[in-house]
């Protein structure tokens, strides 16, 4: 039985090499809560796709653990993520040793100050459970560890937006719920070898934008870079190779809202990933991602002031109707120099078959400037309304935006309003399926104005709030991880009706000389149209003829089929919004 003063991890009583399983570290945090819990709060959240619950801790030193007090009080609050990928632990014995120190020991806590600390220990229940030494294929350590992979088979890093597990479900409505400042979400890299044990993903600042992007850019992360220099760890950015090898130039990663970052931009909110290098041994990755969280904790409480006062600045921006950017694009006009410490690098015949192979060579270490590729332009944009309609019908989306914290009210009644709504001309799907779904890699819409038919319990958003980027984001078609492009919509994207050849071809003539405009359209289709697709005299032309008469005409429109079933309401009266409770 362990010695009940002895609070030592796992990962400090073993060979330097091992991380600490789920029920062991469940155990810490919990027996840290009961002894410590003035200052600890850890309890369960809810629970993972796999039926086990997950868990969340909360570190105050004032002992005040309710975020409204917290907020109205200015303090800022700190989110810590671990274990989103099993396989990449050491985040989760870091997360220990920290809320450990921080019970034990008063200059520490007497260090956070008015900073709260939130953080869940084990993200990926599921797949820490699912526990060998084999799925990293090309990382050194620890012993055993866990897989990627939750017990949906997704990957829990590519779903905080489209939050199809239930465990991105449980982290939106914590991260709403503490709405905080800043977050780092620990991991393991793969890729080039260089000679640093940490490099860092940080939210895009272009993409995060406005005030909380300066702050990013110009202070934060030089401090950062700072800090992990005197702790020994000097870090660079995470290695994103624009060609082959690192000496070409790296690139800023463009962090999505599938991505914990990206999502926390989300929501103004300054996000951090840092990679500990794979090939680095555990221990080294281990006392790296520490010092990262130390730096990046202690950088929050001493600018707290200045990071919430930039978030407000910017959700006021957006509340205001300023425009919000949905997709991104690298910025190759404009690089800055970095140093960078690397292994040559060549290519050498391989083992395997005739081909050569990449190989680094430890044993010729080099340090030069590489040109680093940090800027990001937008390539869409919206305006907001002033509201958006979800009808009721697509609960499954509504299911997910009240998981994210969107202010949604139901109708009170029926009503026609002011619209635009979105029509898709062109759309292309990945071939293979990607987290379940196959994306809409390839969009084109045109928009409308229209009346919105309201009914009685469909939803509203209304915007002029704090969330109303996420709503943009996730809303606005264009958005890179909208819930159209993860294939939410697709019902309507196919006809419903058909028509049997031998009876239409008699109405299809009819129609053709009694809708005004149609003919002419028709025979500019056919003008246009390659043999076999209408063009021609074949069986296949006349059935394509056919076909474009049923979808063209009017006596036959299918009003929904291409329609994006997601309104922006131009008005939204106070009456229509039922109380909320």
């Amino acid at each position: 039985m362990q010695d009940p003063t002895d609070w030592t991890t796992p990962f400090e009583r073993g060979n330097g090499n091992q991380t600490s399983t789920w029920p062991e570290a469940i155990a810490f945090h919990q027996r840290l809560a009961s002894s410590f819990a003035h200052w600890l709060r850890f309890e369960e959240i809810g629970h993972t796709d796999g039926g086990r619950p997950l868990h969340a801790g909360v570190f105050s030193a004032d002992g005040v653990f309710d975020p409204q007090a917290v907020k109205a009080a200015g303090r800022a609050v700190f989110f810590n993520n671990n274990g989103i990928h099993p396989g990449e632990p050491e985040g989760i014995d870091a997360c220990m040793a920290l809320v450990r120190d921080l019970c034990l020991n008063a200059e520490q806590r007497a260090a956070l100050g008015g900073t709260v600390l939130v953080y869940i220990p084990v993200y990926n229940v599921d797949g820490a459970l699912d526990r060998s030494h084999r799925s990293r294929a090309n990382q050194n350590g620890p012993e055993a560890f866990g897989f990627r992979g939750n017990a949906r088979h997704l990957d829990l890093n590519r779903d905080f937006a489209k939050a199809d597990s239930l465990n991105a479900r449980c982290f939106a409505r914590l991260f709403t719920h503490w709405d905080p400042d800043v977050m780092v979400d620990t991991h393991t890299s793969n890729g080039a070898d260089y000679q640093p044990v940490v490099t860092l993903i940080a939210t895009q600042p272009d993409k995060l934008g406005g005030r909380t992007g300066e702050h990013l850019r110009q202070q934060m992360l030089p401090a950062l870079q700072a800090q992990m220099a005197a702790s020994g760890f000097a870090m660079c950015p995470y290695v994103n190779p624009v060609a082959e090898r690192p000496e070409d130039g790296i690139a800023d990663f463009l962090d999505t809202p599938r991505f914990s970052t990206g999502y926390a931009a989300l929501h103004h909110c300054i996000g951090f990933m840092p990679e500990t290098h794979m090939l680095k041994p555990f221990a080294a990755r281990h006392h790296g991602t520490r010092a990262l969280l130390d730096a990046a904790l202690a950088h929050t409480t001493a600018h707290g002031p200045a990071i919430r006062a930039a978030r407000a600045a910017d959700r006021a921006a957006v509340a205001a109707g300023a425009a919000v950017p949905l997709d991104w694009a690298l910025d190759t006009t404009q690089n800055r120099p970095i140093p960078f410490a690397g292994y040559q690098a060549r290519r050498v015949p391989s083992g395997i078959g005739p081909h050569q192979r990449l190989q680094y060579d430890r044993s010729a270490p080099w340090q030069r400037s590489i040109a680093y590729f940090d800027r990001y332009r937008p390539t869409a944009s919206v305006t907001p309304p002033c509201a958006y309609l979800l009808p009721q019908a697509w609960h499954d989306v509504a299911l997910r935006l009240q998981a994210h914290g969107a202010p949604m009210q139901r109708a009170s009644r029926a009503a026609q309003l002011r619209a635009q709504v979105y029509r898709v001309e062109r759309f292309e799907k990945r071939a293979l399926p990607f987290e379940g779904r196959h994306l809409h890699t390839g969009l084109q819409l045109a928009c409308e104005d229209t009346l919105a038919e309201v009914a009685a319990g469909d939803w509203l958003l209304p915007l002029g709030g704090p969330h109303d980027r996420l709503v943009v984001e996730l809303l606005e078609p264009l958005g890179a991880d909208s819930f159209f492009r993860w294939a939410f919509f697709d019902s309507v994207l196919d006809r419903k009706e058909g028509f049997s050849d031998y009876v239409f071809e008699d109405r299809a003539a009819e129609l053709l000389v009694s809708e005004p405009g149609l003919m002419a359209r028709f025979r500019a289709w056919q003008a246009s149209a390659a043999p076999g697709a209408g063009g021609g005299s074949s069986e296949a032309d006349g059935q394509a003829a056919l076909a474009w008469v049923h979808t063209h005409a009017q006596a036959h429109a299918e009003p929904a089929c291409g329609r994006v079933p997601v309104w922006r309401l131009l008005e939204l009266p106070d009456d229509l919004l039922q109380p909320r409770r």
